[in-house]
Order: C-alpha cells, then structure tokens, then sequence
C-alpha cells in the first residue's frame, strides 16, 4: 500500500521550496543535492522495510504499563538505533554538538516520510531530537559531553516535561519542586502526566527535561526554571524517577504516554539547564519544534490517509454515471467510485490539504533555516516569518487534516469504518494533533493575541511581501485577484479587531482567536498553491503530475477560500455570542 509519493516530496523540496539555495548559505556548504537525494532514499527505504509494516501491530498491541514499566513493540529500539546510526535524531545540530548541519527542510521532509509510515514510532526519536536540541543550545559544556552521545546514537530517549495533574495549559501552576544542593545539583520533588515516550524498553535512559520550581524565582512563570532529570544517572545507579502507568488511548495506541513520578523516595537529581528562573522561555524552543513536528506528523497522517482512499476509488466500481441525460445505463458495467463527481470533489479535499500542508511545514522550516544561518537584518527578517508561521504550520495541518482524514473514511463508506481497512486507524491517529503542544485555542490566542501584534504588525507586512513576490510571477489572473482581496479582506478583518486590543478588551478581541486561525490559515494555504502552480507553469506543466498542480490549486480556490467570506463575517460581528460579563453569567447561556 502507497502511503506518501515520494515524486510530491522531491518536487516540493527542490521546484517549489527550492532546497539546492541553501547549499549556498556557509551552514549548509557541506551539501549538495546528490547527498540529499541519497538521505532521502536510505529513509524511504527504512519506512518501506520495517516501519509501515508495523503500523498496524502497534495499534493491535498497544504500549501497556507492567511490572513498572513500559511495553512497547520491538520495532521502537530497532529504530531508534538505526536513526541514530544514521546520524538522523539530530541531523540538523552543530557538528560540534553531534549533528550533521542538515538544512531542518530536508529534516522535516525526511521525518513526514517517517511520520507517513508510522506515526506511532516516529514519535520517540522526535522526542529525544528536541530534548537534545535543547541539551545543545543551553546546556553547559558538561551536560552536552554527558548527555548528547548517547542520545543522538538512539541508545537514551528524551522527552519533555511540562504538564501536571493542575497544571497543563496553564503552566503558571506547575509545582514541581527542585531544591539546590551542595554539589550543585537539584534534588526534585513532583509528578508529571501525559508524558510522551516516558519511560520504555529498548533504551538504556530516559532523559526528561523538566519544568520545576526552585526557590526565590517568584511566582507564575517567572519562577520556573529547566533541568535535566535522567532516569538513570551518569554512574548506572536509579534516580529516583518512576512510571506511574501508561495512559490508553484512542490511537497513537504504539506511542506510550505516561504518568512520571520524581522523588517518590526523596533521591531525585537534575541539573539546570541554562539560566536560573528562564525554564519557560528556553522550554518553548523545544515546544515550537515540537509544533513543528505535531504539523508536519498530522500532515503525514492526512497524507497517508489519502493514498489509501485514493487507492480504493481508483478500484471500488459501484453505480454507474449520470451521463446520459441522467439517466442510468443498467446494462453497462459499473463505474469506478473515483469516476463519480462528490467522490472526486472529497478525493480533491484530500488532496488540497495534504498536499498544502507538506507545503506550509517545507516553507517554515525553509525560514527556520535562513533565520539561523544569515545575519543581521535578514536573519530578523526571516525570524519573525518562522514566529508567525509556527502555530499555523502546527494548527492547519492538524485541523483540516482531521477533516481531510474524515473525507477519506467516507470515500470508503462502510469499509472506511471496518479495521480490515487502514482509514479508521488514521482517523484515530491524527484526532490528538489539534491536542497535542499546545490546543488549537492556544495557538490562536499565539497567532492574534502575539505574533499579528508584534512590532507593530511588522511580520504580517514581510508576509504580505513574500505573498505579492508569488503573485507577481503568477499567469493565473482570476485566483491571483481572489488572493489579492483576501489580503485587502484580512487588513479589514483587523481594522475590526484591534481597537478592541487597543482599548483593553483582550477577552473580546481574542474570543474569536480560533475563527481567526482558520481564516489567516486559509490564506497562507491559498498562497502555498499559488507557489506550486506558479512553480508547475514554471516548468511547462506539460505532465500530468504538474496539471495535476494546476487543477487542484484552481479547486482550492473554488472550493476553500470562498468560506473565508463568511468567516469575516463573523469576525466582524457587533455581538459577540461566547462574552459573557461574569462567570455567573454564564449560566444563561447554557440554560
């Protein structure tokens, strides 16, 4: 079974994203497109071999807590080497930290490869690269010397630890405790829940990163620092650090979760990680990595989940055409499902989002990689378009693929909702994307309440920018003017909504932050098309997969960004129906 096209990939990567540029930036000198291709393949081949095919056993055998550990499919710890033989868990690191100086493109574009094969496994080595990369970028020469080997080898795990029983969204509560020591060390008191990767065979360690408090830092966030809590410690003794239970789940079923016990017997140590009291700041570069990573893996899903509908349409016959005047032709054969317009228009859907999604995580990761390896201006250039495309690279992917993945069960039909067929697993899978590192409300109230503000709206205005390049190139006059009054349709929308900031109404101005994500998504999405098809006319579009470009951009614009219409509506309403005037109020509403 097909679950990526490889062809896609390629094709984003080098035509439209234009991958090759940045072999020209001294970061990526090392490089050429030859190695990229070769990395590329040696992961397609790794997916094919070892990963597809255990998808569906890991969903059939779920990771179960015993004997006060984790259980998890044998395919984790075999993976998890590989990759880091390969050099793959922190391919985009400093050499010097163990990395390969990888553009995090080609990194984002090898893992959706990973994540479209199966997302249930992708998830730990995603984990340990993230703890790592914090490890590299604030840790002390000591904590790198000690900690890094053996993590990007894939022989210790990694995760992050944020979330309480009374604290998840709201990290101002954690109360994680870590006292200072004599020898510089921290002893830590506290536990952790719905924990990713947190504990499991196969690994020798598991390196948390951990939100804690320690003493003097004040209240609220101020007071949180970060610190790296090893399950075993450096001489092979226990540190204290138990799994409490594995939480079951709706799907990601191979992909433990769990609940983390530090300093049950009062011997817990960590080490801080950076600067004392700025655990939050220096968390969140490992969070928008991860919400990277949450995007691109439900685009990945959302990908899979189409292949396998568009597979089943292109073989299921069942009814025949309307054709004929509209009238059926019994004596002639069935039709093929994928024959029938609503079919294709749900099969297009798919294929919209999918495909934009892949799109919208190769271009911020592109930025990612210019913001880190240019200087000055235009690495604050590029910087603040990564910021603001961050919590929409993880938001769109995730919410319209859920819908995306929804389409393709019923491309199915009844088989769609069977376990003989793959689309329910999918369905189950990426329903947790919109959860996971931050909910979408989260992200929204990221997007208006933060980064559409920053510096006076400046970002907005490099956006616009690098949208108006687009259409500067494009020969497709009507949807470039539909483009062009989104633009003009969005500045309206926040000439609505910022005198409410202005005034201090920030309960109103950001109670539609969620119905504002969707409407500045459906406009980056419709960019992102327009990319590919000017890049599609670029080459001629004399084949079938660049007319193939082409027409799903036109449906895109047909089909999608029109309901941006009626989302300004609602965000340019007088009333707003979810502000109440008091918690007591709000009784009324729900009367």
């Amino acid at each position: 079974m097909k679950y990526v096209d490889m062809d896609n990939v390629q094709w984003q990567l080098f035509n439209v994203v234009g991958l090759e540029s940045l072999t020209r930036q001294a970061r990526f000198s090392d490089h050429d497109v030859v190695s990229f291709k070769q990395i590329l393949e040696t992961v397609k081949k790794l997916s094919d071999s070892e990963l597809y095919p255990t998808l569906r056993e890991m969903d059939a055998a779920p990771a179960r807590f015993e004997d006060g550990s984790v259980v998890v499919h044998p395919v984790v710890g075999t993976t998890m080497k590989k990759l880091g033989e390969m050099g793959m868990i922190g391919a985009p690191l400093d050499y010097d930290d163990g990395g390969l100086q990888l553009p995090m493109t080609l990194f984002q574009a090898l893992n959706f490869v990973i994540d479209a094969a199966n997302n249930h496994v992708s998830g730990y080595s995603n984990l340990t690269f993230g703890a790592a990369e914090l490890v590299a970028v604030f840790g002390s020469q000591q904590l790198k010397d000690d900690y890094l080997p053996k993590m990007l080898e894939g022989r210790w795990g990694g995760t992050m630890c944020l979330t309480e029983p009374q604290a998840g969204s709201s990290l101002s509560d954690v109360k994680t405790e870590a006292i200072p020591q004599e020898d510089g060390s921290y002893k830590i008191r506290g536990q952790k829940i719905w924990i990713s990767g947190g504990d499991y065979k196969y690994v020798d360690n598991i390196v948390h990163l951990v939100l804690a408090r320690v003493p003097g830092g004040g209240p609220g966030t101020r007071g949180i620092s970060l610190l790296v809590v090893p399950k075993i410690r450096l001489d092979g003794t226990p540190n204290d650090v138990t799994c409490a239970g594995d939480f079951q789940k709706l799907g990601q079923r191979g992909y433990c979760t769990t609940h983390i016990v530090f300093g049950d017997q009062d011997d817990c140590r960590g080490y801080l990680v950076g600067k004392l009291h700025h655990g939050l700041a220096q968390m969140f570069q490992m969070m928008n990595s991860a919400r990277l990573a949450v995007g691109r893996s439900a685009a990945a899903i959302a990908t899979a989940a189409y292949e396998a509908s568009l597979a089943f349409a292109k073989e299921r016959p069942q009814g025949r055409r309307l054709s004929n005047g509209g009238k059926k032709d019994v004596s002639q054969d069935q039709t093929l499902i994928i024959n029938h317009p609503d079919v294709r228009r749900m099969l297009l859907t798919q294929k919209c989002i999918s495909e934009a999604s892949l799109a919208l995580i190769l271009q911020t990761a592109y930025y990612y990689d210019l913001a880190h390896s240019v200087e000055g201006d235009e690495a604050e250039h590029y910087h603040l378009l990564l910021e603001l495309l961050t919590p929409v690279t993880k938001t769109y992917p995730s919410e319209a693929g859920k819908r995306s993945v929804d389409l393709g069960v019923q491309v199915l039909g009844g088989a769609g909702f069977c376990d003989e067929y793959i689309l329910q697993l999918y369905y189950r899978d990426i329903r947790i994307m919109s959860i996971y590192e931050g909910t979408t409300g989260i992200q929204s109230l990221d997007l208006l309440g933060r980064k559409i503000l920053d510096q006076k709206g400046r970002a907005l205005e490099i956006l616009e920018g690098e949208i108006r390049a687009t259409l500067a190139e494009s020969t497709f006059a009507e949807q470039a003017q539909q483009l062009e009054e989104q633009l003009v349709l969005n500045r309206q929308v926040l000439k609505h909504l910022l005198p409410l900031a202005m005034k201090g109404e920030i309960e109103t101005f950001l109670s539609d932050a969620t119905v504002y994500m969707e409407f500045f998504s459906n406009i980056v999405i419709g960019w992102l098309w327009m990319k590919m098809a000017v890049a599609a006319s670029r080459e001629g579009a004399k084949s079938e997969f660049l007319k193939a470009k082409i027409h799903a951009m036109k449906f895109f614009y047909q089909y999608e960004l029109p309901l941006n219409h009626g989302l300004a509506r609602v965000l340019q309403a007088s009333e707003r129906l979810t502000v109440t005037e008091s918690e007591e109020s709000a009784d009324l509403v729900f009367a």
